[in-house]
């Protein structure tokens, strides 16, 4: 992808985050150029913090910004660096399949395991520009699916794949003829990142609700 193309999305995203979620990019942060740098992000109580600093505190939403320090080769050694899920706490090695990466422009880094939690990343760091998005490709027979980059996979949703954090599952593919087989043996839809990720704050509401019901019913059993 160009980087006229890359900055009409941001652009775009910008628009989107403004008006509310009508697409995924309602959550990008807004970059007034290719050469813009982050303004840092607004904190409930404090105010706007400086490019890169670090939030410390219990509050919602404080622990969910990134607290990582800045990391310009996020690939590198990924699952080592970021073995689990910020947002639900899931070992991304064991969910590999469904993993995601997102490298902020201020160098911050959140690997989530799946695109339901990429979508509370992006909406809870407004104030952050995506450099990169990277997705784990389903089609990969390798052990560890390698990651591709966002803007060069293909997404299948709503096929009978068991999903991550949802019941709709959300798989990316690198190859588009890998993906349409994959559609003719599961069923679902080839859609892109935007389509997808609009599917996954759709569900939001009803995927918050059975995470619940699931993770009080083991509380329970465990107290049990």
């Amino acid at each position: 992808m160009s980087n006229q193309k890359k900055l009409s999305r941001r652009d775009a995203l910008r628009m989107m985050a403004v008006t509310g979620v009508t697409g995924f990019s309602g959550l990008y942060a807004v970059q007034a150029s290719a050469k813009s740098k982050s303004v840092g992000a607004m904190m409930p109580g404090q105010g706007w913090l400086k490019q890169g600093a670090r939030s410390e505190g219990d509050g919602t939403p404080l622990q969910f910004i990134p607290k990582t320090t800045p990391d310009p080769q996020p690939l590198e050694d990924e699952l080592k660096k970021y073995p689990k899920c910020p947002y639900c706490g899931m070992d991304r090695t064991m969910w590999n399949h469904s993993r995601h990466l997102v490298h902020y422009d201020d160098n911050l880094v959140d690997g989530t395991c799946s695109l339901h939690c990429l979508a509370i990343s992006l909406a809870l760091n407004l104030d952050r520009g995506p450099k990169a998005i990277y997705a784990a490709d389903f089609g990969s027979d390798s052990k560890i699916k390698p990651l591709v980059n966002v803007d060069e996979a293909t997404y299948l949703t709503g096929s009978d794949l068991p999903g991550t954090m949802t019941k709709q599952s959300k798989m990316a593919f690198s190859s588009p003829e890998a993906a349409q087989a994959a559609r003719k043996s599961h069923g679902g839809e080839l859609v892109d990142l935007d389509e997808a990720l609009t599917a996954a704050y759709l569900s939001m509401a009803k995927d918050t609700a059975m995470i619940r019901k699931k993770r009080a019913a083991k509380r329970k059993k465990m107290k049990s």
